[in-house]
């Protein structure tokens, strides 16, 4: 029952908002099924070696992560405090998301939803002439919902109801983790499975709506030309670790609860798995209601073209219809062009269309509500969709939490009489005061700023040491004994060359390439314009250099403490031999006091 129990966290953990958004945009992005194939070669070479790597090292050695690499070498302790770092830093911002699912799903109950038409205006004498311009679903997105100001440099002031959602995801995560392990297992048992079941229901609904087969032939069709792109294989790779959540330290916390003889490489390989089909599972429905929303948008605009045809040419309604659009539009733009240039008739292309559909955190927020009011029972689907979100972000918090938990024990930083509830609710009281940069008016871009570049460069960087440490530091031939021990069988040719030069040569050449590419180009980031001359959309803008220097400094700060630990611990060492002085030892511990599994199942 445990052990289940850990499976199901290190899935939940691993399965999250990321596989419903993030992968999809990346594969509309990337041509499709063309960006499956570095996606596949990075899961297979990369993803799931570590992943088999981080859980089998923390079922052997019985700790989390400040503990597995401390006891490795007191050098590389900085890798764990690394990942703890990541850990929160990640946590902050993904439980922001989670408040604003908390807003559309308090707001799905309404009849009709808010974002399904405008508001009127402070005069009552026609409707708010921001959203008329754009849209409903954008005008409830960015103004009911964040408020947004026109850059990352006007800040705006605290938004109330983002604060109380905030306040409120943190209170389901504080009491979902109240006793450790075993209650958030409890939760994670809903929290893992109930989206399967959502998306089940999505995937039959989905594929049943007219337009569907166009998103369902957008995704799964290549081009291949894309693979060229360095920037393709870059981001299947970040998008590996992120998903996989490997580098984070909850897995190997995870773990650490696991028993000694746990088939650790099956859990790996399982996780792994279940992790990328649910990636792909989940864009089916998605691409399909995009398709749904795409192909409305396209029959609008074939629609508005042909009345404006049948009115300006004195043509009978019937004769043209959306079938023969093209050969009418072509025979009367020879016949007279310049009558038809006066139109000023719009661009239809499906194609095009497809392509607008998604835009990161606009999947969720934008494209699927703004499909969703077409839908008939559209309440019903807006309330289940919201609270797969919910349950995706939610497993995936235990995770980070508990990255940040078991360190914390590691390090002994809490005395033994503060009990774990009380260390629970001042990390997540932490947290919440720190995330309310989010709830500002300008707290989405930097939602922007932590989602690229916190969880991109520094889980590499610490995947690569991870790497490092086992493999070159404790040694192939421990750990291959290690895993014998744990599995009765030693790993075999695939495992052994993935640890020892195909997985570290990669990760060492999308770092190096990462940077270059990075480099290269100033960050730039969509700002919502609401006074655009025609209508208002996200519009791009350079980060400011101050802001640029915060990126640097969130990719910088989490790792630091690799090299600044490795520094001080060498200095110990170099020290100690020189000198004989007992007064030294307080100040150049070599490590941390391993916590026994009596103490680990206590504490839980």
């Amino acid at each position: 029952f445990f052990h289940f129990l850990l499976i199901f966290g290190c899935i939940g953990f691993a399965v999250g908002l990321g596989n419903v958004w993030r992968f999809p945009y990346l594969c509309q992005i990337y041509g499709g099924g063309a960006f499956l194939i570095p996606y596949l070669i990075a899961l297979v070479f990369e993803g799931i070696p570590l992943l088999y790597l981080e859980l089998a090292i923390g079922q052997r050695l019985r700790m989390g992560s400040i503990g597995v690499w401390n006891s490795i070498s007191p050098l590389l302790g900085g890798v764990g405090i690394a990942s703890m770092i990541v850990s929160f830093l990640v946590g902050i911002f993904y439980n922001t998301i989670l408040a604003w699912v908390l807003w559309y799903f308090f707001h799905s109950f309404q009849n009709p939803m808010p974002w399904s038409q405008c508001p009127l205006n402070e005069n009552h004498t026609g409707y708010d002439l921001e959203c008329e311009k754009s849209t409903p679903v954008n005008y409830f997105w960015y103004r009911e919902t964040l408020n947004i100001t026109p850059d990352i440099e006007t800040s705006g002031s605290l938004q109330w109801w983002l604060v109380i959602c905030l306040a409120s995801a943190w209170c389901v995560v504080y009491i979902c983790f109240i006793k450790g392990i075993e209650s958030m297992g409890k939760a994670v048992y809903v929290t893992a499975t109930f989206p399967y079941l959502v998306l089940t229901i999505f995937l039959i609904r989905a594929i049943t709506l007219p337009g569907a087969t166009d998103g369902l032939v957008y995704l799964f069709s290549p081009d291949v030309s894309i693979l060229k792109n360095p920037q393709v294989w870059l981001d299947a790779a970040t998008q590996i670790f992120f998903s996989l959540s490997v580098a984070f330290g909850g897995l190997i916390a995870f773990s650490s609860y696991n028993a000694e003889k746990n088939n650790c490489e099956r859990d790996a390989v399982l996780v792994g798995v279940i992790n990328s089909a649910t990636s792909l599972y989940a864009s089916i429905p998605i691409f399909s209601i995009l398709g749904f929303k795409a192909n409305n948008v396209y029959n609008t605009c074939l629609r508005q073209n042909i009345l404006a045809l049948t009115n300006h040419f004195h043509i009978s309604d019937q004769s043209i219809t959306v079938e023969n659009y093209e050969h009418w539009f072509e025979y009367l733009n020879q016949t007279f062009p310049d009558q038809v240039a006066s139109l000023h008739l719009r661009h239809c292309d499906l194609n095009k269309f497809l392509d607008e559909s998604v835009s990161g955190t606009g999947l969720a927020f934008i494209a699927f509500t703004e499909a969703v009011i077409e839908m008939p029972g559209s309440q019903i689907w807006a309330i289940l969709f919201f609270i797969m979100l919910f349950s995706l972000g939610l497993s995936s918090m235990f995770g980070n939490i508990e990255g940040v938990l078991t360190p914390i024990n590691d390090l002994k930083l809490v005395p033994k009489w503060i009990p774990n509830e009380l260390v629970t609710a001042i990390i997540c009281l932490i947290a919440f005061l720190m995330a309310l940069i989010f709830t500002l008016g300008s707290g989405n871009y930097w939602v922007e700023v932590f989602n690229s570049y916190v969880g991109s460069v520094p889980l590499l960087i610490i995947a690569l040491f991870e790497i490092i440490g086992v493999i070159y530091v404790r040694g192939m031939k421990t750990f291959s004994e290690d895993i014998h021990f744990m599995t009765g069988k030693k790993p075999n040719i695939f495992w052994t060359a993935c640890w020892r030069v195909i997985s570290p040569l990669m990760l060492a050449v999308v770092l190096v390439a990462y940077v270059i590419v990075q480099a290269q180009k100033h960050p730039t980031y969509p700002t919502w314009n609401p006074d655009y001359e025609e209508f208002p959309k996200p519009e791009v803008k350079p980060y400011p250099d101050w802001v640029f220097a915060i990126i640097i400094l969130l990719c910088v700060l989490p790792v630091l403490p690799i090299p600044v630990v490795f520094l001080y611990k060498l200095f110990c060492r170099l020290l100690k031999r020189s000198t004989n002085r007992a007064e030294l030892n307080p100040y150049c511990n070599e490590g941390f006091e391993i916590e026994t599994q009596k103490e680990k199942y206590r504490r839980s």
